[in-house]
């Protein structure tokens, strides 16, 4: 009787809905049933909702408390001394005794809204006593006063809850691992359990702005989420207002589902414009203006592009003059410079008005959005150094921000500071996407190249989260002041290799962890990343929960193999030049959504992945990747009927470098960045050295001897 009216009593002020009951039944007698601890009432909610009267392992100071009073009538307590190292094998021993036990593996109720630690010792006694584990996410009860995220959500009385049973599962430790091997083996089964039912239970089945809406439903309208250099700090309704302004003053400007150009620094407008494109369901395409006028040419015959908006500031500012002129010739530059002063008051009302009713103006417009959408094009090097286009749908961005969220404690307190261009997939997905999503603040720097100003940036804007390469890391690390990082809460690298001293640099000057990780464009962009719980130095850190992968064997290497993936952040295909605006999906050998990542990596014993080299031809120089291909055809236009080979060494700033041998006499560098800059190709392209050799070594069959110029090229520098 009890238990109705409980039961009752939540679902009448929670509106509590639970998903996958059969799996309770399926799960037979012996049952230990694991659930994430968001708030005071996980216990009751349990004991209300799932059948059966259940017993509740807690610890003898939680059992004296006065919540644990409210749920004795409806359970069983098993009470545990934390002290007392017997505790654990009497609750096997019970276990044994075909009981279905309640127990919370993080200990402790979170203080973060993301798993907390997740204790060896539940795991060990799924192990020992043979029973079957069922995952429960509960979600929803961290918004209302009984939570401990006081200060950090906006918390009200009575959010909607959410219980969602997995499927049950089995820890079973290999019989040869003993001892507290074998516990820690329990407790990392079950970590990766608890994980990876927070990413199956996450909704990514919606487009972007969907996720925006609900973020803004969670976090409330006036919560603020934008910030740039103008230094005017925007809220979700402002934010949407503009977004709703620029996408109805630009509507007639291209149809549903085009691919529409943006060429824009990372800024506030730059997001509405994004957004705004969203909106009236336009596929925002990305162009890297540092790839030069060819470059983004291409990049638009690629994509179909027909109208692209940039700013005439911004143009002056970068100096892309020429490039711009260039691509006009092409497409329709629309310059936002020219259309604010056209916004009328009845445009600013309009849009206050859509964004006052947000959910409802945006399924007017977009009737027809779906998950697996196109949601953005991002433009990667091709094989001949040709743009291919990077259609992410918003099925993976979202589960790419999901899958991190379940391995990195962000919150609505937290603040984003981004440098990193929007063209750039971390820029983009992590950098701007991923804290509208989350209710932290996004604080938008137009460059990353500005090393003694982004450390002052991050000193004033109190920043809580970081992201950059090894390369503008290092740069900052050698003009900040030791108190300008004080704030930082996380540093994340990505995009080439971390180097010892840098690492070495930020911990012991700065007292900040940078934590590594690694992914690529087409996977939206996460793959792996070290944590402040799974953490190991030289590694890229543990793949993402929600990703398959599989290593394929490289003739010459022993160790490790080729990495090929799949999950819900791969890409939905590539737009190639060769055939424009037809999307191909990713496929394998494996079969179709697998992607080859192009990367030879060791996987440890601990899923810790070690990048050991690119199998592709490709160098990343300042985060950039840039084709050896097309600069070998580059020199081979400057100076034709010549050998020319390019290869990549290590350099402490740039992380990589190029070096061009060629048996041209005398070559000069300015007369290959004097031919590049008249073929509109960005400087990155261009070798720092140049070796004259009389016979570039060739294989017999006439093919380019690669591990012959790198030995030579080693030698000549003494690399």
């Amino acid at each position: 009787m009890i238990k109705l009216i409980v039961k009752f009593l939540l679902q009448l002020f929670y509106r509590v809905k639970i998903e996958g009951l059969e799996h309770f039944e399926t799960a037979g007698n012996r049952v230990l049933i694991v659930a994430n601890h968001t708030s005071f009432l996980d216990g009751l909610l349990l004991a209300a909702f799932l059948p059966q009267r259940l017993s509740f392992a807690i610890n003898t100071q939680i059992s004296q408390r006065w919540y644990s009073r409210l749920i004795k009538p409806l359970v069983n307590l098993f009470i545990m001394d934390p002290t007392n190292p017997l505790s654990l094998k009497s609750l096997i021993r019970y276990m044994q005794t075909d009981q279905r036990v309640v127990i919370f593996p993080e200990g402790r109720i979170t203080v973060t809204g993301a798993l907390m630690k997740i204790y060896n010792g539940p795991g060990l006694v799924a192990d020992r006593s043979g029973a079957m584990v069922l995952p429960v996410r509960i979600d929803g009860a961290q918004y209302t006063p009984f939570s401990r995220l006081r200060g950090r959500v906006r918390l009200r009385w009575f959010p909607k809850i959410t219980m969602k049973i997995l499927a049950p599962q089995v820890i079973r430790a290999p019989e040869d691992v003993r001892g507290r091997a074998r516990r820690k083996f329990a407790g990392k089964v079950l970590t990766d359990i608890m994980t990876d039912m927070m990413y199956m239970t996450g909704n990514y089945e919606r487009t972007i702005m969907q996720a925006v809406l609900d973020a803004m439903g969670t976090h409330g309208r006036k919560h603020k989420v934008v910030e740039d250099i103008e230094r005017r700090p925007l809220s979700y309704r402002q934010l949407l207002t503009r977004a709703f302004i620029v996408g109805n003053k630009t509507k007639n400007d291209h149809q549903h589902g085009e691919y529409v150009g943006i060429l824009l620094p990372s800024s506030v407008g730059t997001v509405s414009v994004f957004l705004g494109l969203q909106i009236y369901g336009r596929v925002p395409a990305m162009l890297n203006f540092s790839a030069g006028a060819k470059g983004m040419i291409a990049a638009c015959e690629t994509a179909q592009i027909k109208t692209v908006y940039s700013s005439r500031r911004f143009v002056k500012m970068g100096r892309l003059e020429e490039s711009v002129e260039a691509l006009e010739k092409i497409v329709n530059i629309i310059y936002l410079d020219d259309l604010v002063p056209t916004i009328t008051l009845w445009d600013k009302l309009h849009g206050a008005m859509n964004a006052r009713f947000a959910k409802t103006a945006y399924l007017n417009k977009a009737k027809f959005a779906k998950p697996d959408d196109p949601a953005v094009v991002l433009f990667t090097s091709g094989s001949e150094g040709v743009p291919k286009g990077v259609v992410l749908s918003h099925r993976n961005i979202l589960a790419n921000g999901v899958q991190m969220s379940t391995r990195i404690d962000f919150n609505a307190q937290d603040i984003i500071f981004n440098a990193l261009p929007m063209f750039h997939s971390f820029g983009l997905s992590a950098g701007t996407l991923l804290p509208l999503l989350s209710g932290m603040r996004a604080f938008f720097y137009p460059t990353p190249l500005h090393y003694r100003i982004v450390p002052e940036m991050v000193y004033e804007v109190n920043a809580t989260i970081m992201f950059g390469t090894n390369t503008f890391l290092k740069g900052y690390a050698r003009f900040a002041h030791p108190y300008d990082f004080y704030s930082l809460r996380y540093v994340f690298a990505g995009a080439e290799k971390l180097h010892e001293d840098t690492r070495r640099t930020w911990s012991e000057r700065y007292g900040v962890r940078i934590f590594e990780g690694y992914g690529a464009t087409e996977t939206a962009p996460g793959l792996t990343t070290n944590t402040a719980m799974d953490n190991k130095n030289g590694t890229v850190g543990r793949l993402l929960p929600g990703i398959e992968y599989k290593l394929l064997p490289v003739p010459g290497v022993e160790e490790g193999g080729r990495l090929v993936v799949k999950g819900d952040n791969v890409m939905k295909g590539y737009l190639l030049h060769d055939t424009p605006g037809v999307i191909k999906s990713p496929h394998t050998e494996q079969g179709t959504g697998w992607y080859d990542t192009g990367d030879i990596v060791t996987v440890d014993a601990d899923g810790f992945i070690t990048i050991n080299g690119r199998a592709k031809r490709f160098a990343k120089i300042g985060g950039e990747m840039i084709s050896l291909t097309a600069v070998e055809e580059l020199a081979s236009q400057a100076w034709p009927d010549k050998i020319h080979a390019v290869v990549s060494i290590a350099d402490d700033i740039k992380g990589e470098q190029l070096v061009l041998m060629t048996d041209q006499k005398d070559p000069d560098r300015k007369t290959l960045l004097s031919y590049a800059r008249e073929q509109g190709i960005g400087e990155l392209n261009i070798p720092k050295k140049i070796l004259y050799q009389k016979t570039v070594p060739l294989l017999g069959t006439g093919k380019t001897d690669y591990p012959g110029v790198s030995q030579i090229i080693a030698k000549e520098f003494s690399i």
